[in-house]
């Protein structure tokens, strides 16, 4: 880690970030839980996923991440940058009782395992009700597997996917939690390393409907349909048909691909594109396991061990990393070791002003911290009252976007030198770029980083005003230093 100037002038801290990170199969691990690794669940405000999510903003919307139309779910990035996440928003008439929706929550919130996007925490205002989950970057298996651009899913892929999915629940029954619903392609999610997790979603029922599956009664377990009552066999049900989809790559109804099994034509069922791939006695393997799992009878279907154990014999190139089979490049790898930008650093990308405006004005001053403010009891006593009143005054007119006061007050609280306040040059640098005067702002975005040598917001409002003046460059060179800053302090 050094230091170095930029063409503007000033200094700031490069990192070098390390890509060549060592991955593994992850085959070894069993779907084991790692505590350490995650956050403890909590209780979120809904301004902070407002920031994090840019306030909700449609280009931030992942339609497909473990959920249908009509939920929505939404990436964001937490303000600390400790971690990306999905967020899922819907109406209080889907939980009436806030007490039982943050009660089945924080039930799920418990879990923890490498085989689940896990549940970091969950939100309760007003009308809202959101869940919060880890993002997880690489889409679903309904899109690697039907939809797929460059290649389709590896048979040794398609295998790893099956066990992962089988380990997931069945750590979910060690935990009690056996019940799934609307097990499908679009719950199965892959991680930054290629790796296959459960969604966490699909553990929470919706306490209104009461629906746990989808309308396409082709695939709906028997039994469900006779009682509308999800079991723990309902689940190894809806399991046989995503064995059914990494087996044809199709989303075949299971009274159809059943019949062509038992007039032993399974062959017909497999994916084209996996021809020369599998053997027969690997593909019969799975064949029997997917019929197992789809009997009417539900006592005849096996458990969620069974199938891990099954499973687990039929691995193949079990050494490979998943990010290999998967087809990612080392490129992409790199890639995505980069560091990412904040709400901030992404709302100054766009220079998004009423973004930044609602960043800044919840964030308020506590990055301030950073400053050491050395007075003397006499200055104390005969300026500071003063120079306070000031930028209270500047706050009010800043929360009201009245600019022309807010940088007047501004200007006499930093002219009377008593306590400095890189803050208080932020703002006064967005009324600035909100009042069409980028030169000004980047001035005091420059003037906030010599006070605060290693604060991003500094770093991040240069790039707004740099992209304002035309110097895309400059602006997106000055958005990477703010964004190593960021991973720096992750690291610290």
């Amino acid at each position: 880690m050094g230091a170095r100037c930029s063409k503007l002038g000033f200094c700031f801290w490069s990192s070098n970030i390390d890509s060549n990170i060592p991955r593994s199969s992850d085959l070894d691990k069993g779907g084991e839980t790692e505590q350490g690794k995650w956050p403890a669940f909590r209780e979120y405000g809904l301004d902070e996923l407002k920031i994090a999510t840019s306030g909700f903003s449609v280009d931030n919307i992942v339609s497909e991440h473990g959920e249908k139309a009509p939920n929505v779910v939404y990436k964001g990035q937490l303000e600390n940058g400790s971690h990306w996440i999905a967020v899922k928003r819907f109406h209080k008439s889907a939980w009436p009782d806030a007490r039982q929706f943050l009660d089945e929550a924080r039930m799920v919130g418990q879990l923890r395992s490498d085989r689940l996007a896990n549940l970091l925490g969950c939100c309760y205002e007003g009308d809202d009700r959101l869940l919060v989950a880890e993002f997880m970057p690489n889409e679903t298996l309904s899109k690697h597997l039907f939809h797929w651009d460059t290649q389709p899913l590896k048979w040794a892929m398609r295998l790893r996917v099956a066990l992962y999915l089988a380990q997931a629940l069945d750590y979910c029954t060690s935990k009690g939690r056996a019940l799934y619903h609307d097990l499908n392609a679009y719950r199965v999610l892959f991680d930054q390393e290629g790796n296959p997790r459960l969604s966490c979603f699909g553990l929470m029922k919706n306490s209104r409907d009461g629906k746990s599956y989808s309308t396409n009664l082709a695939f709906t377990p028997p039994e469900y349909l006779r009682t509308g009552r999800i079991t723990p066999e309902s689940v190894v049900f809806s399991f046989g048909t995503l064995l059914l989809d990494l087996l044809s790559g199709k989303h075949i109804p299971p009274t159809h691909a059943l019949d062509l099994i038992r007039g032993k034509n399974y062959l017909v069922l497999m994916d084209s594109c996996l021809e020369g791939h599998f053997s027969n006695d690997e593909g019969t393997q799975v064949v029997r396991l997917a019929t197992r799992c789809l009997q009417y009878e539900a006592r005849e279907r096996p458990n969620v061990k069974s199938l891990v154990t099954n499973l687990t014999s039929l691995q193949k190139e079990a050494d490979v990393a998943s990010h290999v089979l998967m087809g990612m490049s080392q490129e992409t790898s790199a890639q995505e070791q980069t560091p990412r930008l904040s709400p901030l650093g992404e709302a100054c990308s766009r220079v998004d002003l009423t973004a930044i405006h609602e960043i800044l004005e919840t964030t308020g001053y506590k990055d301030d911290e950073g400053v050491a403010n050395e007075l003397s009891f006499q200055m104390w006593t005969g300026q500071i009252q003063d120079t306070l009143n000031s930028r209270k005054r500047g706050d009010t007119a800043f929360r009201a976007k009245d600019l022309t006061t807010a940088i007047d007050c501004y200007t006499e609280f930093i002219e009377g030198g008593t306590v400095v306040s890189p803050s208080v040059l932020a703002r006064r640098s967005l009324c600035y770029l909100m009042s069409n005067k980028p030169q000004e702002a980047l001035a005091d975005a420059m003037q906030a980083q010599a006070v605060y040598s290693e604060w991003p917001t500094a770093f991040y409002l240069q790039a707004a005003a740099l992209f304002s003046l035309g110097m895309d460059s400059d602006a997106r060179e000055t958005l990477g230093d703010g964004a190593a800053l960021e991973a720096r302090r992750k690291r610290h």
